[in-house]
């Protein structure tokens, strides 16, 4: 438990950078409050005001805490989200950054995670790499997605390129922990064809063999076999169909485990998601967001291939 809690002390001085007299709160659920516990340890040595707040865990990543903790989160100067399901793409999350809160979201974070894969990461490397890919999302127009026989076309003219890179030194810095992706919201309604996926996806895990997915119009219309049709119950019905994001792996110490927390970050992998998006530059809000692991794509932005490797 010492050495989980000196690793926590070095993730607090080191990837946000908590300064004395700042306020720490930490977001947990009953089945991430093993490890808020060690965050509130560590938080606690190294004399800050620590506060754990604990609710029910949520059914699904997107969907927003309870009030008082979106209030709680407006108000701390630092705020990491350890829960089952992802915070990153709520309302309260883009709220507390937006009141410079520096916010790590750490969805499904394991004691293994804490010990060695991605948070043991060059984070120098990690931000280099993700600035570079931020650049040519930045530029880029179109992108296509290659994986054997399928094809996914889509827009992202107009639309910022994110990085997370795991780091908050500044106020309303946000992002995972572990971290390292770039990452841009797709125009809406601008993808079509089909992808297959053959990582994982949230709140799933490993696939156990390639989900093909099919995409009109930027809508989900279709997910092969048992694991796309949990995909798609996931999602829903609505606007949780719709394409959300695309991202790209620059963390060379992440592992494909299930946990996409960590699996999205795998360098030589991409992610797109469906649901959510408005708090990273879309404008679609579902109150679910859902990413999708790629192995070892073939990517082209504007008719260029993108090196993953």
């Amino acid at each position: 438990m010492q050495e989980l809690i000196e690793v926590a002390k070095s993730i607090l001085n080191h990837n946000l950078n908590v300064k004395e007299n700042e306020h720490i709160l930490i977001v947990t659920d009953s089945e991430s409050s093993e490890i808020a516990n060690v965050f509130d340890q560590a938080g606690t040595r190294l004399g800050n005001e620590t506060i754990v707040m604990k609710m029910v865990t949520r059914t699904k990543s997107g969907e927003e805490p309870p009030q008082p903790i979106a209030e709680a989160m407006k108000a701390a100067e630092v705020v990491l989200c350890i829960t089952h399901h992802s915070l990153t793409h709520t309302k309260a999350r883009k709220e507390a950054s937006a009141c410079g809160a520096r916010v790590a979201t750490m969805p499904g974070i394991t004691m293994d995670m804490l010990e060695e894969g991605a948070i043991t990461a060059d984070y120098a490397e990690v931000e280099e790499l993700t600035a570079s890919y931020c650049e040519l999302l930045e530029a880029g127009e179109r992108v296509t997605i290659e994986k054997e026989d399928t094809k996914l076309s889509f827009s992202i003219k107009g639309r910022k390129g994110i990085p997370s890179t795991g780091v908050f030194r500044e106020k309303g810095e946000s992002g995972n922990l572990p971290s390292g992706e770039s990452y841009i919201a797709p125009i809406e309604d601008s993808a079509n064809g089909t992808i297959l996926v053959d990582g994982s996806i949230a709140g799933i895990g490993v696939v156990s063999e390639p989900v093909r997915l099919t995409i009109e119009n930027g809508r989900l219309i279709d997910a092969t076999g048992k694991e796309g049709q949990q995909l798609l119950q996931l999602l829903g019905k609505g606007n949780g169909r719709i394409i959300a994001e695309f991202g790209i792996g620059t963390n060379k110490k992440a592992r494909l485990t299930g946990n996409v927390l960590e699996d999205e970050k795998v360098y030589g992998t991409v992610h797109i998601a469906f649901g959510s998006n408005k708090p990273f530059g879309g404008t679609n809000e579902a109150g679910v967001h859902i990413d999708c692991v790629i192995k070892d794509p073939v990517v082209t932005i504007d008719g260029q291939g993108l090196s993953l490797k």
